[in-house]
């Protein structure tokens, strides 16, 4: 990314100063210099924030806003909010009519408890209120230019309008309604506040186009054969049993077209196909064509386009977020680049290091990542940072987050160093693994032959001395894998710790650790899964885009 001048620095106004008057958003220059540079640093900790998050930085810059911005997306906020998810949905479990019962078995089922009118409705007017304090808060924080362009904030507050007055109408009838619309709409809070939900219903508006040419064509599929079943196979009438069962599928339309969806899926084919096929083995060129075309060639086809369809949209939305992300350090720079002109530093364009530093410190970010950042600007204390400079920094965010196992205690003994190879060797789990199967079949075995027998008759001796085995065995391969690693080395390999008496139900087989699973540590160059699927495809933000974006930016008021 190219170096240029920083936007803050671009032009004056004629008052002198470098942003208008009355600008609270804009970084000036004159009395209260100290407070703007709180300011001018705390935009920066929001920008580098969003930028981790891939969040947008269209919202309000100014001091209040910051605090409240932050304070929306702490963790205690969060998860209220995810509570009050929780609690409005469990709702309709101890609503009337109730499910809420002890136990589910219709023979000792008491009946459900309905709740008094007022005690549930008092819930949810309570969580309605939280989701009015949620809506206002990202109202406010966005704006009411940046609140009518969003379809799901205006979708929020008209779910919330309907909501309540659908409460307050529960409440004038004493619960007696015989509909609560608002019952149909509570999924909607979990949709509105899930970026993943709305991401796979985005997805699948943008494939409904591709896909609805190949539904058609499966319609047009199940219809032609709904009618040539019906044609073939009820033109007869005979009272045999086999004639009736084969009547049964295809008797009127709607059996017909029902039988041919449940072969097409290729759930329960043979009760649909064997009572015609034994009638006459003609009839199985129908299943045969029927089956050919629609299940080997339009599913599979529909399965390719849902596939493209979301492989596209995937890397649309990684794109999306790699421009938030590249946006959000942009501002960043822009804003400790103008500071550290418009405070006399060094001559050129850029960023001090000590205040970058300063920044890292307040964000709210991993700590391995930061500390990394960290070290490499310390690193660099001298003279400014470009801008290109700046966002090579902050790509140490997008590596994945890797822990080196300690190294494994070393012994000065030839016997204990031999030791030490046979029980770590790889062979010495398959050894183990052997020893959990063995006790799993011994268990079946034993389970089958005395299947029917009583249990006060069962003999289980010999099946607990199985057992024994296996426990003692269990215990000798901890401690040698303890002598072999150290402890915490063997402690450091998660599925060491889960091993446990839960092995005997085949998790030992399942979960052995595996050398082949270290991972490299921070500072090597591991990007994460994502990028690896799309580095090739992935387009760099120009300068220009982000500009432009910059400039427009509906609340921080940059300085042209």
């Amino acid at each position: 990314m190219a170096e240029s001048e920083p936007l803050l620095s671009r032009a004056r106004g004629s008052n002198g100063l470098d942003c208008p008057v009355g600008s609270p958003d804009c970084v000036q220059v004159g009395p209260g210099a100290e407070a703007r540079r709180d300011l001018c640093f705390e935009q920066a900790v929001i920008f580098i924030e969003d930028a981790i998050q891939y969040r947008s930085i269209n919202h309000r810059m100014d001091a209040r806003s910051m605090w409240l911005y932050r304070w929306y997306y702490s963790d205690a906020f969060q998860w209220i909010l995810g509570f009050i998810i929780f609690l409005v949905l469990f709702l309709a479990f101890i609503e009337t009519p109730s499910s809420f019962t002890r136990t589910s078995d219709v023979r000792y089922r008491s009946k459900p408890w309905n709740p008094p009118c007022g005690l549930t409705e008092s819930i949810e007017v309570l969580c309605l209120l939280g989701f009015a304090t949620d809506l206002s808060v990202k109202s406010y924080l966005v704006g009411w230019p940046q609140f009518r362009k969003s379809l799901w904030l205006v979708a929020y507050l008209v779910v919330l309008v309907v909501s309540f007055v659908d409460w307050m109408v529960s409440l004038s009838l004493v619960c007696q309604e015989p509909l609560r619309l608002r019952r149909l709409l509570r999924p909607f809070f979990l949709l509105q506040n899930s970026s993943m939900m709305k991401k796979m219903l985005k997805c699948i508006r943008w494939s409904l186009p591709e896909m609805a040419s190949v539904v058609l064509l499966l319609a047009l599929h199940l219809c032609v054969f709904t009618m040539l079943g019906m044609l073939l196979f009820t033109g007869e009438k005979q009272d045999d049993g086999q004639d009736r069962e084969r009547l049964i599928y295809f008797r009127n339309l709607a059996e017909s077209l029902t039988s041919l969806l449940v072969l097409l899926t290729t759930a329960n084919n043979p009760d649909i196909m064997i009572p015609a096929y034994s009638k006459n083995r003609a009839f199985a060129i129908f299943f045969i064509v029927f089956t050919l075309i629609g299940s080997l060639f339009l599913m599979n086809l529909l399965t390719a386009i849902i596939y493209n369809q979301f492989r596209g949209y995937l890397l649309k939305s990684i794109q999306a977020s790699l421009f938030r992300k590249r946006l959000g350090t942009r501002a960043a720079y822009e804003v400790l680049s103008w500071m550290a002109k418009g405070e006399g530093g060094p001559q050129g364009v850029g960023v001090r290091a000590q205040d970058l530093l300063h920044v890292l410190q307040k964000v709210q970010a991993s700590s391995t990542h930061k500390q990394a950042v960290m070290e490499q600007v310390r690193a660099r204390s001298d003279g400014l940072l470009s801008a290109d400079e700046f966002q090579k920094l902050f790509s140490e965010f997008d590596k994945s987050l890797t822990k080196e196992h300690p190294p494994p205690p070393e012994y000065q003994s030839p016997f204990l160093r031999s030791a030490q190879f046979l029980f770590g060797h790889p062979y010495f789990d398959y050894l183990g693994n052997f020893f959990v199967l063995a006790n799993l079949v011994s268990i079946c075995v034993f389970l089958v032959q005395d299947a029917g027998i009583l249990p006060q008759d069962r003999d289980d001796f010999v099946l607990g001395i199985l057992n024994c085995v296996f426990i003692l065995y269990y215990l000798a391969e901890v401690l040698l894998k303890v002598f072999a690693l150290g402890l915490p080395g063997y402690l450091s390999y998660p599925s060491n710790v889960f091993d446990g008496l839960l092995t005997v139900i085949l998790l030992n087989f399942l979960h052995k650790w595996d050398r082949r699973g270290d991972l490299q540590s921070l500072s090597g160059d591991e990007i994460t899964t994502v990028d690896l699927l799309f580095r090739e495809v992935l387009e760099e933000p120009t300068e220009e885009e982000l500009m432009a974006k910059l400039r427009h930016h509906p609340h921080l008021q940059l300085c042209r």
